[in-house]
């Protein structure tokens, strides 16, 4: 039966489909191709989540050698969580950037950006499904090489410098969590992260497992660009082209974060990662610093790709503060912020991508009455601002909310202080925009009104999704807390 076969399914579809767009010659073809494979692969996602929603966890082995012997796939609510994350934003981005890459990129270089595209997707994916550490590692290589390449196909000169930078302190993180697997490795001689973690227990106190576990935090917080190891995001995101700064602020983190949380939950347990090591407090510290600092620079940028970027790392600030409460309903909190970052964070590119579009400009000075030439645009963007903000009835007030009865739970109360300044530091630089778009003076007129319906839609999805959720929680924070428990309970 196929539905046997949807784990492999799920990586390998989108693996082979990759190279195809190399040799499609007409860039509609090799668009159609990437949203084809994107929705398949969706469909794959939503049907993993209802079998584990009927019969629990999956294993899927390949070649019939069972695990720890042979490549294994293990499959639970908390990475069927993940995977309908990166797939559903992949779909509906995909749609967005038939339009907006067109207008960015040159015909003769669409086929090589939508392969890079599928291996990012293969990539992201393969990271989240896998419950083979090395494969982890491989993964994660092939979605940083793709991400490399989209990044640099920004229509900006400096995007190759972004996309530079990014390759350097990508590669210097993707060898610390090598070294980190390598370690533990020697120290239990499997690399399959369900065995591995029963092994670790009789040895987690060696000073191998510590420097294991210290390279790998080390490295995926590179990857999650968790404060002070950011310097790389902010141009990655704002010189990328329109389609991939969505697609990757909406995902690539997101998974980063997962990997990060599989690790310290599940492969060495609460009690090592947060209780033995001195973690929690450091998290709640970067967390808190992060959520502050990033949040108070997004307020000075004129570029507003940027100032988004930089919230996106306040957002990973909560992830982590969310995490380093060390509780069932922290990590509940962390994993729905997951959902609802993807949401409001993808609506608010798809966003600037049909401003962009536009006016081929992202810069705060040029947004001048834009709230009546662009009224559905500058639509989306509210929307995703106030969610961002965290005003109820939208998705980002549901998360902020579980993330502050998690503090309160614990007594941290600074920790909800941080929470509110965050918010409040939010609404200036949400405000700045809207005030612009709305009651600042239009410097020229621009022909025509709206962006394609193509890169409209998709944007009002995930505007109408921050409602959905904000107002609808039973899917997304009872899958979270579900996936949370899996990961509390320490089963990979």
């Amino acid at each position: 039966m196929i539905s046997a076969q949807l784990p492999a399914l799920q990586v390998v579809v989108p693996l082979l489909a990759a190279p195809l767009c190399l040799v499609l010659h007409r860039p509609f073809a090799a668009w159609l191709l990437t949203f084809v494979v994107s929705g398949i692969s969706l469909l794959v996602s939503v049907a993993l989540l209802g079998q584990i929603l009927e019969q629990g966890v999956i294993d899927y082995t390949f070649g019939g050698w069972a695990a720890p012997f042979g490549i294994a796939y293990h499959i639970d609510f908390a990475n069927a969580y993940v995977l309908l994350i990166v797939t559903a934003i992949s779909t509906v981005v995909s749609i967005f950037a038939r339009r907006s890459v067109a207008s960015e990129i040159e015909a003769h270089s669409q086929g090589l950006f939508y392969t890079a595209w599928l291996l990012c997707l293969t990539g992201l994916l393969g990271i989240t499904i896998t419950g083979d550490a090395f494969n982890l590692f491989v993964f994660l290589e092939i979605s940083s090489l793709s991400s490399y390449v989209l990044i640099a196909m920004g229509n900006d000169r400096k995007a190759l410098t972004a996309a530079y930078q990014y390759l350097i302190m990508g590669t210097i993180g993707a060898t610390f969590i090598l070294i980190g697997i390598g370690l533990l490795y020697m120290l239990t001689g499997t690399l399959n992260m369900l065995d591995m973690a029963q092994r670790l227990i009789a040895v987690a106190d060696s000073r191998t497992a510590r420097t294991g576990f210290a390279f790998l935090t080390v490295g995926l917080g590179l990857k999650i660009a968790l404060f002070p190891l950011h310097l790389w995001l902010p141009n990655a995101y704002a010189y990328a082209p329109s389609a991939v700064s969505a697609f990757l602020a909406a995902t690539a983190t997101k998974v980063a974060v997962y990997v990060l949380l599989r690790f310290m939950f599940s492969v060495f347990g609460i009690d090592f990662a947060l209780g033995a090591m001195p973690l929690s407090t450091m998290l709640v510290v970067l967390g808190s610093v992060a959520v502050l600092s990033a949040s108070t620079v997004a307020i000075f940028q004129h570029n507003l790709k940027r100032m988004l970027a930089y919230s996106s790392i306040a957002q990973i600030g909560y992830l982590v503060l969310g995490v380093s409460l060390a509780t069932p309903a922290g990590l509940t909190a962390t994993l729905l912020h997951l959902f609802n970052h993807a949401l409001m964070k993808g609506a608010l590119f798809l966003a600037l991508g049909c401003i962009a579009w536009r006016l081929g400009s992202v810069r705060l000075g040029d947004l001048g009455g834009l709230g009546y030439r662009m009224p559905w645009t500058m639509g989306v963007f509210v929307i995703g601002g106030l969610s961002l903000i965290g005003l109820p009835l939208t998705a980002g007030f549901i998360s902020k909310w579980y993330l502050v009865l998690a503090a309160v739970e614990r007594g941290w109360w600074p920790v909800v202080l941080v929470i509110i300044a965050g918010s409040l530091l939010a609404v200036i630089y949400v405000w700045r925009v809207i005030e612009t778009a709305y009651l600042g003076k239009t410097k020229e007129a621009v022909s025509g009104t709206e962006a394609p319906l193509s890169m409209l839609v998709p944007a009002w999805l995930l505007a109408i999704a921050n409602l959905y959720f904000g107002m609808h929680t039973e899917l997304s924070a009872g899958i979270a807390s579900q996936a949370a428990m899996v990961l509390f309970g320490g089963q990979p």
